[in-house]
């Protein structure tokens, strides 16, 4: 079993380089990725050790799910967003991270996943500091 949410929690360079802090939940860090293609947050479980779902005990998975459920609805709300796409792949980055994307027919990688459907589309910085405070502001 892994540990609790603890100060030896230290985040996948490669999330670091891909996406932005929005805030920190319960038991994650909430995450914006740097993407203008597509609505796309991540979840990553602040717990040291963990890459699969199983290593989070009873109650962090709970605390998980009901993170995935709130960003989720958010998510929904958003105009044009029709499907979401959830999934916690851990291939290429091994620690757990949960991808909670907002689709629509006709984006840029329909039908398809979004993952290696060309290059990201960075958000302008202004632009970025904005969506994420809109984010803040939506999670309060």
């Amino acid at each position: 079993m892994t540990e609790a949410v603890t100060n030896e929690f230290e985040l996948d360079s490669r999330l670091a380089t891909d996406s932005v802090l929005i805030a920190d939940g319960p038991l994650s860090q909430i995450r914006l990725m740097n993407d203008d293609r597509f609505p796309w947050i991540v979840l990553v479980p602040r717990v040291s050790g963990a890459s699969e779902w199983i290593d989070l005990n009873g109650d962090q998975q709970r605390l998980l799910l009901a993170e995935i459920n709130q960003i989720s609805r958010h998510l929904k709300q958003k105009p044009g967003v029709t499907k979401l796409n959830i999934g916690a792949l851990g291939n290429i980055v091994p620690q757990l991270h949960i991808h909670i994307v907002g689709r629509r027919e006709g984006d840029a990688a329909w039908p398809g996943p979004v993952w290696g459907t060309g290059p990201a589309q960075r958000f302008d910085p202004e632009v970025l500091a904005e969506r994420v405070e809109i984010w803040r502001q939506r999670l309060r």
